[in-house]
């Protein structure tokens, strides 16, 4: 009987790459001891950032781990809550090493350094932040950043209803405004400098007779935009709150912002 060839012992020990080689070869021989949910979303968020949210599925992601991708769900329920964990790593990421200012006086100083901490770790991943900023995460991060933003709240002077309130707010602003950028840094470089233009060229460009309201400021439109307009709209909200905790200390009970 003729010995088996090098290539056919190997196949049977397990030792060499199975018929086809590739990702699925990979697959049968690698432990799952290595699998982590870290990993896990490092790995999606890659495939996010490179390619866009349609290319995250568990599949691709059993690909690019080198496992069957039902072992995802030893980890994780689902895509969506795959999703889940991508949102608390960006709200993770922003809280890292973050400290509210010491003095109760200095609640805004508190939220304007945590909206903006929020705002680079969204910008920094924008493809996954245009997709999850809108999420609730319901993990440590996200309760460890409410309970800051509240507590800077009950400093400010708000409490009860309007503190949830405020927080809601200020909360869906700073997230929904940084999506929005983090939306613009994943567009084709013309279409933005076709958008930047705009400001300078077709908003002067509208027919006064038409668009009265608009030429009475075209001329400032471009110069704004050239402003940071995340900080002037924190600024504007900020402000909010302050005349907010005010009225509440007058006793006017609040109103609207």
């Amino acid at each position: 009987m003729a010995r088996p060839s090098q290539k056919t012992q190997d196949a049977a020990s397990g030792a060499g790459p199975e018929p086809g080689g590739g990702a699925a070869g990979k697959r049968r021989r690698r432990s799952l001891g290595f699998l982590t949910p870290e990993l896990i979303l490092d790995t999606a968020m890659g495939i996010v950032e490179r390619e866009g949210a349609d290319a995250l599925t568990l599949r691709r992601l059993g690909v690019e781990l080198g496992v069957d991708h039902t072992a995802v769900l030893r980890h994780f329920g689902g895509k969506d809550d795959l999703l889940l964990g991508l949102t608390d790593r960006i709200l993770a990421e922003s809280l890292e090493g973050f400290s509210p200012a010491e003095k109760a006086e200095d609640w805004r100083e508190t939220l304007e350094n945590l909206a903006r901490r929020v705002r680079r770790a969204c910008l920094a991943h924008p493809r996954v932040a245009s997709i999850v900023a809108g999420r609730t995460s319901r993990r440590d991060a996200e309760f460890l950043g409410a309970d800051i933003v509240l507590g800077a709240l009950f400093q400010a002077g708000l409490e009860g209803k309007e503190a949830a309130s405020c927080y809601r707010a200020l909360v869906d602003v700073a997230l929904s405004y940084t999506a929005f950028e983090a939306s613009q840094l994943s567009l084709e470089d013309s279409a933005r400098a076709g958008d930047r233009a705009a400001w300078g060229r077709e908003y002067l460009a509208a027919p006064p007779e038409v668009y009265p309201n608009i030429a009475a400021v075209a001329g400032h439109l471009a110069a704004v935009d050239e402003e940071d307009q995340f900080e002037v709209a924190m600024g504007l909200f900020l402000d909010a709150i302050e005349l907010r905790a005010l009225r509440a200390r007058e006793g006017s009970g609040g109103g609207g912002l």
